[in-house]
């Protein structure tokens, strides 16, 4: 224990950083289709950031990330990710991951009954403050 202690107060400044789920920032949808609790921000300087997002049953809701890279990984919960401009549609259920890697505009489906329980990351890293606009974007960081 003693020498974890000294390598993670190496230099003055904390090298390993611990949280808790339950001491994290969590933010609310403003359609009140989930809640996301914002894990790793971008004061963080990893370049990326990490949420644990839940999508309530039988909610869908449209995203177009027009700004941002998502990797989301299904830890519950069973649902479905629409591209819209292909009408493909993806069943998601637990063990599933869906990768946004060209800004698609999407639909995300919860089925009825049971909320999905997301691990999502960013790029580039969200603030924590984001609302999405109407187009269900978030904005480009300012020193992105």
């Amino acid at each position: 224990m003693e020498l974890v202690l000294k390598y993670t107060q190496c230099l003055g400044r904390q090298r390993v950083k611990v949280r808790n789920l339950k001491d994290c920032k969590a933010v609310q949808a403003e359609n009140g289709n989930w809640q996301s609790i914002r894990m790793v921000l971008a004061d963080d300087n990893m370049g990326f950031s990490f949420n644990i997002t839940t999508i309530y049953a039988g909610t869908e809701t449209p995203i177009h990330y027009k700004n941002h890279l998502e990797s989301v990984y299904c830890i519950k919960g069973h649902g479905e990710v629409e591209i819209v401009e292909t009408g493909k549609v993806y069943r998601i259920g637990p063990g599933d991951i869906y990768i946004l890697d060209e800004n698609d505009k999407h639909l995300l489906r919860c089925d009825e009954g049971e909320d999905l329980l997301f691990a999502c990351v960013f790029n580039p890293a969200l603030t924590g403050n984001e609302v999405h606009d109407k187009d269900g974007a978030y904005a480009l960081p300012e020193d992105a």
